[in-house]
């Protein structure tokens, strides 16, 4: 972990692309290099991963080679980070990998359609659609929802929608760092400027992203920015940051928020960490941790 906190800011951080076709371009180049190393991942964490079309919505099952008895009867649905634009098909599996690796949970990661071809609200279309099925293959108190950053919006938005369209609601969610508010509203937008090596500042590549994801709908918008969204009844729920994050107040304020509702809300957050590195390399304890902690926090609270 040391050694992804001392690295030096992400090179692409501002590099913003100007058009459709050089979104397409840096988005498959991020994929390619990220399709690499899955293959050793798999292997490393004993974990299987086949694509599946679930109504229409392309996922894939992400499988533990071993899933102990008390998961035998349990089902989670992931929606990939990536800001929106990132990680499309098998690279957005990376986190339901370690999930399934570090927690031996069945795992649905959906592959959500993306901008610049499919702006909001075709993720949250995308995953509603899988979480529609998914609530018929397993019971829906045996299942949970987590993603982390835009994957970590979602997830409450997932939530937000599920309440509004009287949808059973998952016995519990876990979003990492989540974009919860697109307007960058937050104190460690500015705080941690610089500071984070990975999202490295606002108003940069991933806020790009997420402003072609909203194609000029109201960002204050819960479904968009479900800071906004009214979080009671609300499942278990358990946030995951860093010291360095520049969504660290997203997440805060999140968290506050679900407290305020009475939701059970637990918050990690990691010595020094910038934006979801305790989801960047197996080898660092951290990653370990952070993923049994969710695990736990799953086992505690969903049914068997």
């Amino acid at each position: 972990m040391q050694k992804l906190i001392a690295a030096p800011l992400n090179p692409t951080w501002n590099v913003i692309p100007k058009t459709a076709d050089e979104w397409k371009a840096q988005v498959n180049a991020s994929a390619a290099a990220t399709f690499e190393t899955l293959p050793a991942l798999r292997q490393e964490l004993h974990v299987k991963v086949e694509p599946l079309t679930i109504d229409g919505v392309k996922a894939y099952m992400v499988t533990p080679e071993n899933i102990p008895a008390e998961n035998h009867n349990r089902l989670l649905v992931h929606v990939h980070g990536g800001c929106y634009v990132f990680s499309p098909g098998e690279a957005g599996t990376r986190e339901a990998i370690f999930m399934a690796g570090f927690g031996r949970f069945k795992i649905i990661s959906v592959d959500y359609r993306m901008p610049p071809d499919h702006p909001y609200p075709a993720a949250l279309d995308d995953a509603m659609t899988v979480w529609k099925a998914a609530v018929k293959m397993a019971s829906p108190k045996n299942m949970a929802i987590f993603g982390s950053s835009a994957g970590g919006a979602l997830t409450l938005s997932m939530v937000l929608r599920a309440k509004k369209d009287n949808l059973p609601l998952p016995a519990a969610i876990a979003p990492g760092t989540p974009m919860s508010d697109l307007t960058d509203a937050g104190d460690s937008f500015h705080t941690n400027a610089m500071l984070d090596n990975v999202l490295v500042a606002p108003n940069a590549l991933c806020d790009a992203g997420a402003g072609i994801y909203a194609n000029g709908h109201d960002l204050k918008d819960p479904m968009l920015s479900p800071i906004y969204g009214d979080m009671s009844g609300f499942p278990p729920t358990i946030l995951t940051t860093g010291t360095r994050d520049l969504l660290l107040s997203s997440t805060v304020r999140v968290h506050r928020k679900l407290r305020q509702a009475g939701v059970e809300a637990l918050l990690q957050v990691y010595e020094a960490q910038s934006h979801a590195q305790f989801m960047r390399d197996t080898s660092a304890p951290e990653t370990k941790e952070a993923f049994e902690e969710i695990a736990r926090f799953f086992d505690k609270h969903l049914g068997r």
